[in-house]
């Protein structure tokens, strides 16, 4: 399957369980969405069966879990129903919920991950946008410790660190090297927490829903029969006991380091809420909700700030070119019906933007999909490059006496079909400064204020012969 579009699942799918705080039963239901639709939650309990997306900057709560709120409505301990539709890369579903927690099942995403599964994963048409971060993105806190790394990749790969000052747990780490691991690797880890806070969880009203197979419990001091009896009441179960070296009851670990991956989890989750996915290599030291969701309001804040200095570049026909049909048959040697570039409206040392005008009388539409006319993607690409002549050809006093060779095209996204009526332009920026005649280029074609398709080009301009 092509990750390369938004996904969704091909038909509903509902669990039921209890909220781990509130004790209450509640059914959770996923529903495929259309394109472009994400992650919304929807309290269909509510009158109005309003709708909160799953958004960082509508979180109001991170004890013990992240809670999301909009008006009215809120919806609690999102964050492992969040990292499997990250881990499984839907980016479009509704998540309806008839209670105010999702159900925590057995403290993992495992049982989300499977019901997604179940009823299959639909590639969509329309492409999914991923983020590539450029720039390191470094978040820390100096108070507690905990630290963000987020750096620039190839593809998204996450490593969570934890150092808990126990001599049960010690120092731990896991990673997530790429997504289509996580089912295997992540989703079933399952929450933890010590002892000496369960007591602590309970008086604060936390918890209702816990039991002894819904997390592990971490025994990070010696217990008294005392204790032991309490937990038991608190637990409404007949006998509890330390079956296996510091952990409580009879829970085995699925790794050594379940609790680490857990942590990597709801960093999956709780990163999942910037609303894009992104390329980059994340190290979170000690990560907690509270932490987990500044850092997504940061990478959030970035993308948002990254985004807007790349617009669609203005054009205004009543402005005079730069260069009009017969200026560029000066510069390049391509001619009727192959030069796809009507002008040229900036030209600057770093960019250049052309204009290419597209019409139902293209040569290329009568066997393009006849009936149906869309510009070739191929021949976007050579209007780039054509576009790119011309900046690479200012460079030099006397272009004419000059040919651009491109030798090598990469990162092509074709986004949105072109077809007739369309005014397509072409932005062409360095990425580099020229060198020994080779040039970098980062291709981008607009119609109007969408992005229709983008490339990164190079290209070598070489004399002509005898010239």
């Amino acid at each position: 399957m092509n990750h390369s579009y938004q996904q969704t699942i091909k038909e509903e799918i509902s669990l039921t369980g209890v909220g781990l705080h509130t004790g209450q039963n509640v059914t959770v239901k996923f529903v495929p969405a259309p394109v472009n639709h994400g992650i919304k939650f929807q309290r269909i309990d509510l009158e109005g069966q309003p709708l909160i997306n799953a958004d960082c900057d509508l979180v109001t709560t991170v004890q013990r879990g992240t809670t999301l709120e909009k008006g009215p409505a809120m919806v609690a301990t999102v964050e492992h129903v969040m990292s499997s539709l990250v881990g499984l890369q839907i980016d479009n579903c509704l998540v309806q919920v008839n209670g105010i927690e999702m159900p925590i099942m057995d403290g993992s995403a495992k049982y989300f991950v499977e019901a997604l599964e179940k009823v299959g994963i639909q590639e969509q048409s329309e492409e999914r946008e991923v983020f590539e971060l450029r720039k390191n993105i470094h978040y820390v806190d100096k108070e507690s410790g905990v630290e963000y790394l987020a750096m620039p990749s190839n593809r998204y790969k996450v490593t969570a660190l934890i150092d808990y000052k126990s001599e049960v747990l010690g120092q731990q780490h896991a990673t997530l090297d790429k997504v289509a691991d996580f089912k295997k690797e992540i989703a079933p880890s399952r929450t933890f927490c010590f002892l000496h806070e369960l007591e602590m969880l309970y008086a604060a009203g936390l918890i209702r829903g816990g039991d002894l197979n819904n997390a592990i419990i971490v025994v990070d001091k010696p217990i008294s029969e005392e204790e032991r009896l309490k937990l038991a009441e608190l637990f409404n179960k007949p006998d509890i006991k330390v079956v296996e070296e510091g952990i409580l009851n009879n829970i085995k670990l699925h790794h050594h380091n379940e609790p680490a991956r857990h942590k990597l989890l709801d960093v999956v989750g709780d990163l999942g809420l910037v609303g894009t996915p992104i390329n980059a290599n994340i190290i979170a030291t000690k990560p907690g909700h509270k932490h987990n969701v500044e850092f997504a309001k940061i990478l959030k804040q970035h993308i948002k700030q990254e985004r807007m200095k790349d617009p669609a570049p203005e054009y205004d026909p009543n402005k005079p070119p730069v260069y009009d049909a017969v200026g560029i048959e000066k510069i390049l040697p391509h001619r009727y019906p192959f030069l796809l570039v009507d002008k040229i409206i900036s030209l600057s040392p770093e960019e250049v933007v052309g204009v290419k005008a597209v019409t139902f009388n293209e040569d290329f539409f009568r066997g393009h999909f006849p009936g149906n006319p869309v510009m070739p993607g191929v021949l976007q690409l050579e209007a780039m490059a054509q576009t790119g002549g011309i900046l690479v050809l200012s460079q030099v006093p006397d272009p004419q006496n000059y040919d651009t060779y491109f030798i090598k095209i990469d990162k092509v996204k074709f986004k949105q079909l072109v077809v007739p009526g369309d005014t397509v332009l072409f932005k062409l920026e360095l990425l580099s400064p020229i060198r020994r005649g080779i040039i970098e280029m980062k291709g981008s074609a607009y119609v109007g204020n969408r992005l229709v398709s983008e490339a990164e080009l190079m290209a070598k301009i070489q004399r002509k012969e005898g010239k």
